[in-house]
């Protein structure tokens, strides 16, 4: 099985050839297809690469799938017996990609 760990946005994903992937909200319009560069560690059956900081030459081709909202998270605020209370909320924009290829040089 062929496996990669990406970082996009700061944080990593761990990116499976066919399958897919949520990460943070990516300015491309669905449909359109990018290459993510900054691969940290690469997986093909027993042969291990691991990145300083990223694998050489390593990509993996994407493709936008759609843009969704996440779970609105409600936080509630407040301090008894002094009639404050503070009720926001929040929800995350999201971008779904489906990984095409993993790409070695």
């Amino acid at each position: 099985m062929k496996y990669v760990i990406l970082e996009s946005g700061g944080k990593q994903y761990k990116a499976v050839e066919g399958g897919m992937i949520e990460v943070d909200l990516l300015h491309v319009e669905p449909g359109k297809s990018l290459d993510l560069n900054e691969v940290l560690l690469l997986v093909d059956g027993d042969n291990v690469t691991v990145g300083a900081p990223t694998v050489v030459g390593t990509s993996v081709k994407v493709t936008v799938v759609e843009h969704f909202r996440g779970e609105k998270t409600v936080n509630f605020h407040y301090k008894p017996k002094k009639r404050i209370r503070q009720k926001t909320g929040h929800r995350q924009s999201y971008t779904r990609l489906a990984v095409e290829k993993i790409e070695e040089k």
